[in-house]
């Protein structure tokens, strides 16, 4: 049976790249240590392979034929793509890819009735995997990745529940169908909140952020569930905020676990709250333990 290893969730604002330098100290310590942090636990974790979801900004697929999920399947990750390399100010990388997992995935999903899409071809990248693949060393670990970009822009929105279920089928698949043994690694990236290029283009709800990261961390999913809905994310930041279902996805393949936050920073320039969790996955082991 395969073993999820390592499970987190992360912003990936441009400017965490483009225009850390010129933040003030404060911010640039906790985007440090938060990225530091993660980069050092996928490290510790000796994953095989990491499995990313994140939005796609429309990049990929036309809005009149939108997946909500779509699996990168390519050999070979490059990126950011072209358009997007002024906007992100951030180097090429590529990262090797897992092709014959991101198969399986596929069919397992379909088998859980999940509707997934696949691409073989690149996909084209902009902040939503280049900044965690770069500021995580993705790019010079080694680990193979899939990515997998998903909907939160093109009405319906799969909401917090369907994310939720989502990822309780992508844990199912991971323990049953995976090789025994495996070691995986799941990053949701996006959010916090932001309204980008809305009428609250500089707008972050501190409020919103703080009470996300706690409830995360807490590992109350029930209450998540019924809190986290699409017009709270909204209310937050609307078309942007909504990236945080990115996370949901993750927590729904490990189950009710408690997290580590690394603190909380905001900054005009990101037009993005930034903060970001580590779930524990050793917690239930260690609490059996504990009940013995």
């Amino acid at each position: 049976m395969a073993e999820i290893v390592f499970a987190a969730g992360a912003p990936h604002a441009p400017g965490l790249i483009g225009l850390l330098e010129a933040a003030p100290p404060d911010v640039k310590d906790v985007v440090a240590t938060t990225y530091r942090s993660l980069a050092e636990a996928i490290a510790k974790a000796k994953a095989e392979v990491l499995i990313v979801f994140a939005n796609d900004h429309l990049a990929n697929s036309r809005v009149r034929a939108y997946p909500d999920f779509l699996i990168g399947m390519a050999a070979e990750h490059r990126g950011p793509y072209e358009w997007f390399k002024p906007w992100i100010g951030c180097e090429d990388y590529t990262v090797k890819g897992a092709p014959e997992i991101a198969a399986a995935l596929f069919d397992g999903m379909t088998k859980r009735g999940i509707r997934m899409f696949a691409q073989n071809e690149n996909l084209k990248f902009d902040d939503n995997i280049s900044v965690p693949v770069l500021l995580t060393n993705i790019a010079g670990s080694g680990i193979p990745m899939i990515p997998v970009l998903q909907n939160c822009t093109v009405p319906p929105i799969p909401d917090q529940c369907r994310c939720y279920e989502v990822g309780t089928a992508l844990g199912d698949f991971i323990r049953d169908d995976l090789p025994a043994d495996m070691r995986v690694a799941l990053l949701g990236s996006g959010g916090l909140s932001h309204e980008p290029g809305g009428a609250r283009y500089y707008f972050i709800d501190e409020e919103f952020d703080r009470w996300f990261l706690d409830l995360v961390a807490s590992g109350d999913h029930e209450r998540l569930l019924r809190e986290l809905t699409l017009e709270k994310m909204e209310a937050a930041g609307s078309g942007g905020t909504a990236e945080l279902l990115a996370w949901v996805v993750v927590l729904g393949a490990i189950g009710s676990r408690p997290g580590k936050s690394f603190g909380y920073t905001v900054h005009k320039d990101f037009k993005c709250g930034v903060g970001g969790v580590l779930w524990d996955m050793n917690a239930n082991m260690r609490q059996q333990r504990a009940a013995v």
